[in-house]
């Protein structure tokens, strides 16, 4: 098939047209001098022959050739890069709205002129801005940031912080994220703070204990895995042979202990003690698993097994536990009736939850623990709604997400997005990501993420490489010139559309779009302390942690109180 044959058949449809007006004359003409039979006969011939063509063509222009033929045409057209027309219809505030019912169901219920005087941002989160259009990710969506340090990653993080409708997980390493946006989130619901690391003195108001749920054999295996994989995470990826058996030991092992610990009413310091003194625990933790003989089994032959054996499983259990050795950390856990983090509370009031952490592996696993249980939490409620989704969505935005929340993302982002759990995740380098989560896991982050957001500053060759692949080839017109600079001979080369040294060297503030179902773009992100309703907030509503160290619960009867008063 040449490119001629996906032109409009221009001269086939004029003949065509020719025939039927001639055959349309021809009924004009009397029948003593020309039969009706000849104009009828034109007519059909007319129409036969333009009925052709345009088949013809229409089957060659919608082929996998000629689609392939427009695309190439478009490509070279547009240096390789998305066009205005592009970004307009899939990702700007227009597009978004085309999805509006599917991704807030409750929008059902407003009639269309309610509909379209909704915010955008309501169920879409703005990434950049293209040229003249703004560019928006739906909350059904993952978002994954690259790039060096100090390149604006964290003041973008924060504009999806500020525009999130519902709750919110802010995971950081910093206070930076807290004091720049929680004067702002504090207007929409409660503000919660777990700093098990202590950071900037700030004060912790919600508790979480491991051993919440895990009262029932379901969730302690669930509480064991989270605490087991976020550590194994620290190390790179689930591991395989010798170490995925141990692993595999102890989860088993920690889920029996924890669930122990729950039914009698123990702590997470009594389950480190037992698993430091097995002899001397063995007699009362079986006591406390009568009433479960699978469970009360697995102990027996934990406690039971030769010193090599318990060792190597209490060796995989410990850095699951190491937070327990940090007094901060350990505190944090810790707390009264009221003080229990409530997840069904927490999405209904559209609180904030901010989770700090040094740059460690001690706070880390308790840090994932918590994040896991809201998001599993979460998905069970989802499940719970007509639609299978959340209304308004849960942002988990998860900066730095390699270095303190050790989550496992390679799983998440493959199904979160339908429950309208929204992931935003920043982290410095695909290698990070390699680091924390292996190859695998790392691809598969990478081929979940509907929109990769690309910084400059990454000075990896590999990862700039990668980066570049992703976006593509196109032509590039080469002359070749005389002596007297006279142009003899032109040809065409391929070349990468944003070479890895425009990669490396974008000018802060810019990024590369790689967007599903869109060519890659270059736009601009704002910083959410250029705002200027932020800059308005913190000047004249200044973040006083204190004031939020109190309980979970008092914020909780204060929006109550709030609702009521509106509702009457």
């Amino acid at each position: 098939m040449t490119s001629t044959q996906t032109r409009f058949p221009a001269r086939s449809t004029g003949i065509a047209a020719i025939c039927c007006g001639s055959g349309w004359l021809a009924q004009s003409v009397p029948t003593e001098v020309l039969d009706h039979s000849v104009g009828y006969g034109l007519i059909a011939g007319g129409l036969a022959i333009g009925a052709g063509a345009l088949g013809r063509w229409t089957a060659n222009r919608s082929g996998s050739k000629a689609t392939s033929d427009r695309w190439a045409e478009r490509t070279r057209r547009q240096g390789g890069v998305a066009g205005s027309w592009d970004v307009l219809r899939h990702g700007s505030a227009w597009a978004m709205r085309r999805q509006a019912l599917v991704l807030r169901p409750s929008l059902g219920d407003r009639s269309w002129y309610q509909r379209l005087r909704t915010p955008v941002t309501e169920y879409a989160a703005p990434i950049a801005r293209v040229g003249m259009v703004r560019v928006f990710s739906p909350v059904e969506d993952v978002t994954l940031s690259l790039g060096g340090p100090r390149t604006g990653k964290t003041g973008s993080m924060a504009c999806r912080i500020l525009d999130a409708r519902g709750a919110t997980v802010v995971t950081s390493t910093r206070t930076d994220l807290l004091f720049l946006t929680g004067p702002t989130r504090a207007k929409v619901g409660p503000l919660m703070v777990f700093n098990p690391s202590g950071l900037g003195d700030v004060a912790t108001n919600v508790k979480f204990s491991p051993l919440s749920g895990c009262k029932t054999a379901r969730g302690a295996s669930d509480r064991a895995s989270d605490l087991i994989d976020a550590a194994t995470n620290l190390g790179g990826g689930g591991g395989s042979g010798d170490r995925a058996f141990w692993t595999d030991q102890a989860r088993q092992v920690l889920a029996v202990l924890l669930h122990a610990a729950a039914v009698g009413d123990h702590t997470m310091r009594h389950v480190l003690r037992w698993i430091s003194r097995p002899d001397q625990a063995r007699d009362s933790v079986l006591s406390l698993l009568d009433h479960a003989p699978e469970m009360r089994e697995v102990a027996a032959g934990f406690f039971d097994t030769n010193d090599r054996t318990r060792s190597s499983i209490t060796t995989s259990i410990r850095p699951a536990l190491a937070w327990l050795t940090d007094p901060t950390a350990a505190a944090t856990t810790e707390g009264g009736p009221d003080e229990v983090f409530d997840v069904a509370e927490f999405l209904r009031l559209r609180g904030t939850l901010y989770l700090l952490g040094a740059e460690d592996a001690v706070v880390a696993p308790l840090v994932a623990a918590l994040t896991a249980e809201i998001a599993r939490q979460a998905r069970r409620i989802a499940s719970l709604s007509p639609s299978g989704r959340l209304d308004p969505p849960l942002t988990l935005a998860l900066d730095e997400a390699a270095l303190i929340c050790p989550i496992p993302l390679d799983r998440w982002t493959a199904d979160m997005g339908g429950r309208n759990i929204t992931i935003h995740i920043a982290a410095q380098s695909r290698a990070q990501l390699q680091q924390r989560w292996g190859k695998e896991g790392a691809a598969a982050i990478l081929n979940n993420s509907a929109t990769i957001i690309i910084f400059g500053g990454t000075r990896d060759p590999e990862d700039l490489a990668g980066f570049s692949t992703l976006t593509g080839e196109r032509d590039e017109v080469v002359e070749t010139k005389d002596a007297d600079g006279k142009v003899v001979s032109t040809s065409t080369r391929s070349v990468p559309v944003l070479s890895a040294a425009r990669i490396a060297n974008l000018p802060k503030g810019y990024v590369v779009l790689i967007r599903r179902g869109l060519a890659p773009s270059i736009g601009r992100v704002q910083m959410a302390w250029k705002r200027r309703t932020v800059r308005k907030v913190n000047r004249t509503a200044k973040l006083d942690v204190q004031q939020h160290s109190t309980s979970y619960e008092a914020d909780a009867r204060s929006h109550d109180q709030d609702e009521e008063v509106r509702t009457r």
